[in-house]
């Protein structure tokens, strides 16, 4: 994908890790906004949760503040085709240990922005994240422990691999309108990754049901991306 030519904000993503389930896609498509339906891959849908460090944030031709553009964030997302034809993620939460970024996130482009108490700590390949939500009564969160292997040699990476990583497009809806915004960055350096422990309830706070089975695993460095300006859907 071409890089975004007017970025509204640039931002490193940092030591990521994938979990990735299927889940039936009738328990995925109720959830979704109007003229959203699931990307399915063979009758059914992934969502992933995706815990990282989101570093160096800032609008173009700005510095970063040090405390306010480095914190951890966790996403939950699915995978889904626009009415306009073309496909990207749909967030069913992401937490944030920032509450201004959250509340810009929330009343810039209504993306559903959870603040939350949230740690991530590294020793050698293990990484081990935590998040509990503030403004929740049971305090919805997440306890990972990780540990990062080798990289993975391209020729074992298949299609799925790639569409799980190379997402390039959110949408959202704003004041009622289902708007997209493009994203652009690098491919991300896979690794195999091993879960070590995992408690986690996002994805029943969200209305899924708790996932079946062991993850798919991928990890990675980070990557350097930008965001582009919001566009309604035609």
């Amino acid at each position: 994908m071409a890089e975004v030519p007017t970025a509204m904000m640039i931002q490193q993503w940092r030591r990521m890790t994938f979990l990735h389930w299927r889940y039936p896609v009738d328990d995925v498509r109720p959830l979704l906004p109007e003229g959203l339906t699931p990307d399915t891959d063979d009758d059914r849908v992934w969502v992933g949760l995706l815990p990282f460090l989101m570093d160096e944030v800032r609008p173009p031709r700005l510095p970063s503040v040090p405390w306010l553009s480095t914190f951890p964030e966790t996403n939950l997302r699915t995978y889904v085709r626009g009415p306009d034809g073309g496909t990207g993620i749909f967030f069913f939460s992401l937490d944030a240990a920032r509450l201004p970024a959250v509340v810009m996130a929330r009343a810039g482009l209504n993306l559903p922005y959870r603040w939350s108490r949230m740690s991530m700590r590294t020793k050698g390949d293990l990484t081990e994240y935590r998040g509990s939500r503030f403004a929740e009564p049971r305090g919805a969160g997440y306890r990972l422990r990780v540990r990062s292997g080798e990289p993975f040699p391209e020729p074992e990476l298949g299609p799925i691999d790639h569409f799980l990583t190379t997402q390039y497009r959110l949408y959202t809806v704003v004041a009622g309108r289902l708007v997209s915004v493009d994203v652009w960055h690098p491919p991300w350096a896979l690794y195999r990754a091993e879960v070590l422990e995992l408690e986690q309830d996002l994805t029943t706070a969200a209305g899924l049901p708790p996932p079946h089975g062991a993850p798919l695993v991928h990890s990675s460095p980070g990557v350097r991306t930008r965001i582009g300006l919001p566009r309604l859907v035609r």
